[in-house]
C-alpha cells in the first residue's frame, strides 16, 4: 500500500512540474525583409505587424486598433518587402509612410 501511495506522489510530482521552454527574444529593429518572407521567425507577418503598429501608436498614446488597416499594412509590407528584400521591416514601413 505505501508503495503505491509513493508510486501515485511521484507520479502528480512530475506531473507537475512545468517543461522548460528556450525564450526567444528578437531585436525587432533587425528583422529584415527577407526573414519575415521566409518565415525565419517565430511569428507570422501579422503579428509583427500587429506589434510594430502598437510601439508607434503607443508612442502617440492612440490605444485604437483597426483590424482592416492590420490586415491591409501587412498586405502593403509583404509587397514591399518582396522587392526589398535587405532592407529592414522597419525602414520598409517608414519608407512606406506606415510608421506614422
Amino acid at each position: 500500500m505505501k508503495l503505491r501511495l509513493l508510486l501515485t506522489s511521484a507520479l502528480f510530482l512530475f506531473a507537475q512540474v512545468p517543461t522548460m521552454q528556450a525564450q526567444v527574444t528578437v531585436d525587432v529593429v533587425k528583422i529584415t525583409c527577407e526573414q519575415l518572407l521566409m518565415q525565419a521567425l517565430p511569428w507570422t507577418s501579422r503579428e509583427i505587424v500587429l506589434w510594430i503598429s502598437g510601439y508607434y501608436h503607443g508612442k502617440h498614446d492612440n490605444t485604437i486598433i483597426e483590424p482592416d488597416a492590420i490586415k491591409r499594412d501587412e498586405n502593403k509590407l509583404n509587397t514591399y518587402c518582396f522587392g526589398h528584400g535587405e532592407t529592414t521591416v522597419m525602414d520598409a514601413l517608414k519608407n512606406m509612410g506606415l510608421s506614422k
